[in-house]
């Protein structure tokens, strides 16, 4: 495992590396909005690349680098993102990348993965809608992505569950937003989808 800080336009960001032998491809895992690259089912996810022959990058945002707690607007979110991507592109001599994140990191995925040229999107805790207000979907996020996309999500999750669409298989899993009381199924679902979109690109 190697950490490494990347410059971006809203400060440096960090990102933990964690390398597969012979990888052919990159899936960059942003973390929630209320946590860090420690969340269960983001360490499950690097288990189920490393494993599918992915180098997997958790990326901390600037704001979580410099100690702040609030999450910054998400054009900066996304712009720092993008800036990570670049530089994981030039490091990793420009294999296929696969973005994704749990909850907000989704999100953040999910708006820019045609800026980024992602090949995938995994989301892991999609926050269909702030809890009890159903009517304030972010359905139109995970709708606008064009590329094979993954949602993982726990079956009592309070922030609700996406439905699935052209581009986007949802997988319900034991346990709630937190998405950490079935880690096996996450790591389970994760290296299948990993290994069935990545195979006709290696």
């Amino acid at each position: 495992m190697t950490r490494i800080e990347i410059p971006t336009p809203h400060g440096p960001a960090r990102a933990e590396l964690h390398c597969a032998p012979d990888g052919e491809a990159v899936l960059m895992l942003g973390h929630g909005a209320g946590g860090g690259i420690e969340a269960k089912d983001l360490v499950a996810a690097t288990r189920a690349g490393q494993a599918a022959g992915v180098h997997v990058a958790l990326v901390e945002q600037p704001y979580r680098v410099a100690g702040r707690r609030a999450p910054a607007p998400a054009k900066q979110l996304d712009a720092a993102w993008l800036a990570v991507a670049e530089e994981l592109c030039d490091r990793f001599d420009n294999l296929p990348m696969v973005f994704g994140g749990r909850s907000s990191g989704a999100r953040v995925a999910c708006r820019t993965a045609a800026a980024g040229q992602a090949v995938a999107v995994l989301c892991l805790a999609f926050p269909e809608h702030p809890p009890g207000k159903p009517e304030k979907s972010r359905q139109a996020e995970l709708d606008a992505v064009e590329v094979p996309t993954l949602v993982v999500q726990g079956e009592t999750d309070a922030f609700g569950c996406p439905k699935p669409g052209p581009h986007h298989e949802v997988v319900v899993v034991r346990g709630t937003h937190a998405l950490d009381a079935d880690l096996e199924s996450v790591y389970r679902t994760v290296h299948e989808w990993l290994a069935k979109v990545l195979r006709p690109l290696t």
